[in-house]
């Protein structure tokens, strides 16, 4: 056989031998697809019934008069919705707010917990009881957690006012005055959110190479040094996906700003979830807050392709 015979042979024969020992095209390979997506389908079922069909037919409604009210007919009424939402200025206000509260929320809680988380992977001497104390409020429903700081919160009979009350200083109604609601309802969504992030920090900074640590500290670098120029650089794109996470997830959450104020003093702390909630069931116009909720999907989703353009970029710049 010449050469020539042989190249043009070889390639054949390894497709045959490939075919035979199940290769890409092979009989075992569309055997292990078909196993794949038998294995896949169980767990994408329950996303596509409770999530993704909700999610589609809830902006289809945004386009429609669909309404509470008995043997009311639903219409497609084109972007008539939106026309309307373009002017609502409560709307608006209540979304700026919302941006406030979120902002803020997630800013403070990562604050929070990696002042906390540091403390934690320090050599405490009650270092399990301390983790444990600090998961309590993570274990606790939204409702629970706005009833419990309601009471906390109390112009008559909190012990917050009472705690002032020895130092001299006159009640506050912290949920009813206009300077001091959304501040408060602020403080309850940090406490409610710093149990998870100081968790995931807490990991981040465990994960961080000790010999880094030992390095900077021969070269003389004290505690605040080898915090800015060791953790917090190791730490920054898991605080960057949590921050990121906390503001997507307070933007969209209203359970404990419902149960604490229901949008009060005023309107001072309706965020958007919370107005879009008593549009649809208070006043019953379905079809307008679905309108709502086809903005605060919009706003989310170009929250998320922001952060993944950043993440991009920066694992792009690491490979680099």
């Amino acid at each position: 056989m010449s050469a020539a015979t042989a190249a043009v042979a070889t390639p054949s024969a390894r497709s045959a031998r490939s075919r035979r020992s199940g290769g890409p095209s092979g009989p075992r390979q569309r055997a292990e697809r078909r196993e794949a997506i038998a294995l896949v389908i169980p767990a994408l079922l329950p996303i596509i019934v409770f999530s993704v069909i909700p999610l589609a037919v809830g902006v289809a409604l945004g386009f429609t008069n669909a309404t509470l009210a008995r043997n009311a007919t639903i219409e497609f009424i084109g972007f008539d919705n939106f026309v309307k939402l373009a002017g609502d200025t409560a709307f608006w206000n209540s979304f700026g707010i919302g941006i406030v509260w979120a902002t803020s929320v997630a800013v403070l809680t990562g604050v929070c917990a990696l002042a906390l988380a540091s403390l934690l992977n320090a050599n405490l001497r009650f270092k399990p009881l301390t983790r444990i104390i600090v998961l309590i409020p993570w274990a606790m429903p939204p409702v629970v957690t706005g009833i419990v700081w309601r009471m906390i919160y109390d112009v008559n009979s909190g012990p917050l006012n009472a705690a002032l009350g020895w130092f001299g200083l006159g009640p506050v109604n912290w949920l009813g005055d206009f300077s001091t609601a959304l501040p408060a309802v602020i403080v309850v969504g940090i406490w409610s959110g710093l149990p998870q992030t100081t968790v995931l920090l807490l990991a981040g900074m465990q994960s961080i190479p000790t010999e880094l640590h030992e390095a900077a500290a021969m070269d003389g670098a004290n505690g605040a040094r080898r915090f800015w120029h060791v953790t917090l650089p190791g730490l920054r794109s898991v605080l960057i996906a949590i921050t990121s996470i906390d503001f997507i997830w307070n933007f969209n959450d209203f359970g404990i700003v419902y149960v604490l104020t229901e949008g009060g003093p005023g309107g001072r702390t309706m965020i958007p979830p919370l107005f879009t909630y008593l549009e649809a069931f208070r006043n019953r116009e379905i079809g307008y807050a679905s309108a709502m909720g086809d903005v605060l999907v919009l706003a989310i989703l170009l929250i998320l392709s922001v952060y993944i353009v950043v993440q991009f970029r920066q694992q792009k710049e690491g490979r680099s």
